[in-house]
């Protein structure tokens, strides 16, 4: 089984974002949308291909619909859908196993995907990951696409409306933002430079909260939501300032939820019904398409 967490350039227009989880059917267990990042994250997941073919149908209508070159977020993006990766499904799975998660199947559906965004779309596509064997990361691609480096499949140059797709294959991550106490972006920003390291990827950015330090935990059995926001926390009190608002982005596996004290869970916007095996028991439910927002 797979899932697909597919970023789209688009956070602002609630009936185009319905189209596009219509689009996905039964696979679609999560919408979150951001109007600060003009940008909306559509996780997927099923057998391979009820995941394939969901994110594939999710992607021909959002190149259909969204014009990067009218885009304006504080997000970076090379494209209308700009990052497809396909990760390992496992239901249930402890952290040491998400951890080692076998990531074939997750490479060859990324591969087969990049391969027909080529040919039915004529959208250049770039692939990323896994890191672990040396491939490269979505942070080479962001600074080296069309410079030094040539898609791997599909036009030379941008569609001239959805510019480019990049396709991964990696294991499981959370996305996690925070809200500081400031609106001093170049503070925000040297401290999420500070807040780096190899299990956390961080940005500074200026949201109508105030200033957001966006993460991705990459490791996330390692370095979870409780760890990051107990850092940043060290980092914000030094300069002055402090969180004042947490985010999860989209879903995370139930073992590192529980991995965290409950009562630890509300502070870090964590819930059990924002795990993925709680919304794959719920997808003929309520909790089907549901969209969350900041």
């Amino acid at each position: 089984m797979l899932s697909c967490v597919l970023n789209v350039s688009e956070g602002r227009d609630a009936a185009l974002l319905d189209h596009l989880a219509a689009r996905a059917g039964a696979a679609l267990i999560d919408v979150h949308r951001d109007p600060d990042h003009h940008r909306a994250v559509l996780t997927l997941a099923g057998d391979d291909a009820v995941c394939e073919a969901a994110a594939r149908a999710v992607t021909e209508a959002a190149v259909a619909a969204i014009d990067v070159r009218a885009h304006a977020g504080v997000h970076p993006r090379l494209g209308s859908v700009d990052v497809v990766p396909f990760v390992p499904l496992l239901p249930g799975a402890l952290p040491a196993e998400l951890a080692r998660a076998e990531l074939g199947a997750a490479c060859a559906a990324r591969d087969r995907f990049c391969s027909w965004v080529a040919k039915d779309l004529a959208v250049p596509c770039f692939r990323y990951g896994p890191l672990e064997h040396g491939e490269r990361s979505l942070v080479d691609l962001r600074q080296r696409a069309f410079g030094d480096l040539e898609p791997d499949a599909g036009p030379a140059q941008p569609h001239p409306r959805a510019g480019a797709i990049c396709a991964g294959a990696r294991r499981a991550l959370v996305a996690y933002n925070l809200v500081l106490s400031t609106r001093d972006l170049a503070l925000t920003r040297r401290l999420a430079a500070q807040l780096r390291s190899p299990e956390i990827r961080a940005l500074g950015f200026a949201v109508a909260a105030g200033a957001q330090v966006s993460c991705n935990l990459v490791a996330p059995w390692a370095v979870g939501p409780r760890e990051a926001f107990a850092r940043l926390t060290d980092l914000a009190e030094r300069a002055g300032v402090r969180i004042v608002a947490t985010e999860l982005v989209g879903l995370l596996a139930r073992s590192l939820l529980e991995a965290i004290p409950q009562r630890d869970w509300a502070r870090l916007d964590l819930a059990t019904e924002r795990t993925i095996e709680a919304r794959l028991a719920d997808r003929d439910g309520s909790g089907r398409g549901r969209v969350t927002t900041p």
